[in-house]
């Protein structure tokens, strides 16, 4: 049960502090937009949360003082919640109406802080086991204590996911109405987290024994925590996922283009301008450009022994395949047999020597890239030239 405790706070953890750094990446451009700095405000009292969870979870002891992590970091969650809360209004407008509910939020949350910290050490919280703090042990003062942090807890999930329906019916931003509904699926996984943690408390102090349903507040507070992080990082994901997919599709169309590239360079290494290497990230455009350009010079020096005749109709795929799955099956096919007539020196009589690539347009790179990508697949699927 511990290891399963453990591992939902490092998932917590760790989803947090990813989406603190992946939002200081955005510094540069954003810092004096005063949402990011009140979002990264929001993610470092998420970290810190989790950082003196850690500390709780050791000796309990912090600057000297017992049971002073777990107050800090319980503190630090309802400052958290607070900020998230105002994260919402900000997002759903910069009126007046946002700026009245701030300073409530504000003031809400500066009073929640000083009752904790009174309830802490009227309960003699220094002095006490740090068990006290996940049950209660039935101390009335320790149960007062637990019982307001989780309502500090419930009350903004509550509240976030009401608002969050509203406010992206009212925004035009896709990404923003993304951001909001997963908010709103995070709001609700944590207030299962608060009504699991206060089951744990309630029965605790009954005298009942729940077993390893004691364990449910941990995986819905690191469900909850994963699902927020995500919401708070989703409306900038937008350039930067665009960006990955690409370089994942550049990446899996430089590695399908080798096998015909590297045919081709044997049958012609003059094409190869510099001396062949493999695909770096930081350079993969420009090396996937350079196959391309190889890859077809290569195709040209094979023209004069491409037979037109060449069906290979036994090569070909299935009845299902698309037109132009079977043109690329049947242009894989003549170059395969191009490449073996190069290296036997037999020229056929028609062969294509005149004209170029069936008057494909080769000034859309990406339509380029695609149409050589499926001849690269079907000649990989027909086997290299014997």
């Amino acid at each position: 049960m511990n290891t399963t405790r453990t591992l939902c706070f490092v998932i917590a953890a760790l989803s947090s502090y990813a989406a603190l750094v992946y939002r200081l990446c955005q510094a540069r451009r954003s810092r004096r937009d005063s949402a990011y700095r009140t979002l990264v405000v929001t993610l470092v009292l998420q970290c810190l949360t989790f950082t003196m969870g850690a500390v709780a979870m050791g000796d309990g002891s912090f600057l000297g003082v017992g049971n002073l992590a777990i107050l800090v970091m319980h503190l630090s969650a309802v400052a958290f919640c607070v900020s998230a809360q105002i994260i919402l209004l900000r997002w759903a407008s910069a009126g007046e109406e946002a700026a009245r509910r701030t300073r409530y939020w504000l003031v809400t949350g500066v009073a929640l802080t000083v009752l904790l910290t009174v309830l802490f050490f009227v309960a003699d919280g220094p002095g006490r086991p740090a068990s006290d703090f996940d049950t209660g042990s039935g101390r009335p003062l320790v149960l007062t204590y637990l019982l307001v942090f989780i309502v500090s807890q419930a009350v903004p999930c509550v509240t976030i996911f009401r608002q969050c329906g509203p406010y992206a019916r009212m925004t035009d931003k896709a990404q923003l109405r993304q951001a909001l509904r997963l908010l709103s699926v995070a709001a609700v996984i944590l207030f299962l987290y608060c009504a699991a943690r206060t089951v744990n408390i309630l029965t605790a102090a009954a005298g009942l024994d729940i077993g390893a349903w004691t364990v449910a507040p941990s995986v819905f507070s690191a469900a909850g925590i994963v699902a927020l992080s995500l919401s708070l990082t989703r409306p900038s994901w937008g350039a930067p996922a665009v960006k990955v997919l690409d370089w994942a599709d550049s990446y899996r169309s430089y590695r399908v283009l080798y096998p015909l590239w590297r045919d081709l360079y044997e049958s012609s290494p003059d094409i190869v301008l510099e001396p062949p290497a493999g695909a770096a990230v930081s350079d993969l455009n420009y090396r996937l450009h350079r196959r391309v350009v190889e890859i077809r010079d290569g195709w040209r020096d094979l023209r004069p022994y491409i037979d037109r005749a060449v069906a290979a109709a036994e090569e070909r795929p299935g009845p299902g395949a698309s037109a132009e799955s079977r043109q690329a099956f049947a242009e894989a096919a003549r170059i395969r047999q191009a490449l073996h007539a190069k290296r036997t020196g037999t020229m056929p009589d028609d062969n294509m020597d005149a004209g170029d690539f069936d008057d494909r347009d080769t000034d859309n790179f990406t339509a380029e890239v695609a149409w050589l990508t499926q001849v690269a697949s079907a000649y990989s699927k027909l086997g290299s030239a014997g």
